[in-house]
């Protein structure tokens, strides 16, 4: 059992919030839905592995940027794939961030970030932050560019 389970609060959209997670992430399924009116009000789904928690709260219940799902991706064609798929509807941020059609935060980013943002070498590193800190989506081949100079 997981021990620490993210939960997701919603207005009114959780059962069409897991429906959605579930056919974006690969090996996901809904788990358990909790019975409402004419909707489900919550209930459990895995997200390849990961179980989430959601239930319809209220409008008084609203996401921010403040914390966001990371999504570590092998590849650039991971990146675009996640990037394309919950930026619809939603919004683009800034060096990876964005915001889904539900307004939750995520960050989008290939799985060598770290080392390219812990530059040991003040000139490459200094190029590195100006290339990541003028994207949207990541891209790894600007990163990589900007290494090398």
């Amino acid at each position: 059992m997981q021990k620490i389970t993210t939960f997701l609060m919603f207005n009114n959209q959780a059962e069409e919030a897991m429906k959605f997670y579930t056919s974006v992430f690969p090996n996901s399924k809904i788990t358990s839905l909790i019975p409402g009116a004419d909707r489900a009000q919550g209930g459990t789904f895995e997200v390849d592995g990961q179980t989430l928690y959601t239930f319809n709260g209220g409008p008084h219940f609203s996401f921010s940027e403040g914390i966001s799902l990371f999504i570590t991706c092998k590849d650039q064609k991971e990146i675009d794939y996640y990037w394309q798929k919950l930026t619809e509807g939603g919004a683009e941020s800034r060096c990876g961030w964005l915001k889904d059609k539900f307004g939750v935060s995520w960050q989008v980013v290939p799985e060598n970030l770290g080392t390219f943002l812990q530059e040991r070498d003040p000139v490459k590193g200094k190029r590195i932050m100006e290339a990541f800190f003028a994207m949207s989506k990541i891209i790894i081949a600007d990163l990589e560019a900007a290494s090398k100079g």
